[in-house]
């Protein structure tokens, strides 16, 4: 380290994070706790339920979860992520230096959720949010079948697959792109309809939608062909219809280094090999 980078770390002033209002949460995990435990060591926090801005240590389902509360009745805020997990893509790298200095600097990235709204096979309504995406699932060994319709129109009679799923920018790169649908950059304003192993019609491949699109999701033969409803970690179990929407109103703020920030990223995964 630089005898530059040292006086910085050393100035009080770049030691007090709590008079900025910026807290500091954890996940469970040992390595997170640990550096939780180095990050309180070097800076002052504000008390995170307080505060008007989080730092987050953890890796990506830690930041989901903190995003989570946010929209479950929790206050907004912008949360900067720092990884101590395994991929770690919706948090920046971990530095305990400078750390002042690089919140500063860091560039704002908005994220619209998707509602989930269900209903099951009983007649249950129950509505979660997703960040990454909202998926359906077959239940058993038999295939699924699912009347796919857009803004209120059918456009899809019968789709025969393990599942379906519709992705946010922000989770395009995630289960979308493992299903083989494609990326869009954060502001595409555009959503991923991605079929899970479509079996008819077999060559169908999901579409793009205007990010402002309703769409909704019915189970064929729901209780011969059980189906269930994920909105990221959220599982509702035999659903007969799902309403998906994107609320731009519910938009939540990501912080990131510059030269890491998540829409770069997004881009940057078209070229991965």
């Amino acid at each position: 380290m630089s005898a530059h980078a040292t006086a910085k770390s050393a100035n009080p002033a770049d030691r007090d994070l709590a008079s900025a209002g910026i807290g500091l949460l954890a996940s469970t995990t040992e390595v997170a706790k640990a550096a939780e435990a180095m990050l309180r060591k070097r800076y002052k926090w504000a008390a995170a339920e307080e505060a008007d801005m989080l730092v987050a240590i953890g890796g990506d389902g830690f930041m989901l979860q903190t995003l989570h509360e946010m929209l479950d009745g929790g206050i907004p805020r912008p949360v900067f992520g720092m990884n101590r997990g395994t991929v770690g893509f919706l948090m920046n790298d971990w530095r305990i230096d400078r750390l002042a200095e690089r919140i500063a600097g860091a560039k704002a990235i908005r994220v619209a959720p998707l509602t989930m709204k269900t209903t099951t096979v009983s007649g249950q309504v129950r509505t979660h949010a997703a960040i990454n995406e909202v998926s359906l699932l077959r239940e058993t060994r038999q295939t699924a079948k699912i009347e796919v319709s857009v803004n209120r129109r059918v456009a899809m009679p019968e789709l025969v697959c393990d599942g379906v799923l519709v992705a946010t920018p922000a989770g395009s790169t995630a289960y979308n792109l493992s299903a083989r649908g494609p990326i869009l950059p954060l502001a595409a304003k555009m959503l991923a309809l991605t079929p899970i192993s479509p079996f008819r019609p077999r060559r169908w491949s999901g579409a793009i939608l205007p990010d402002d699109t309703q769409i909704c999701f019915r189970v064929l033969e729901p209780e011969l062909r059980p189906v269930s409803a994920v909105a990221d970690q959220f599982e509702v179990r035999e659903v007969a219809q799902v309403d998906v929407t994107l609320d731009r109103d519910r938009s939540l703020t990501l912080l990131f280094d510059p030269e890491h920030a998540l829409d770069e990223r997004i881009a940057m995964e078209q070229f991965a090999t």
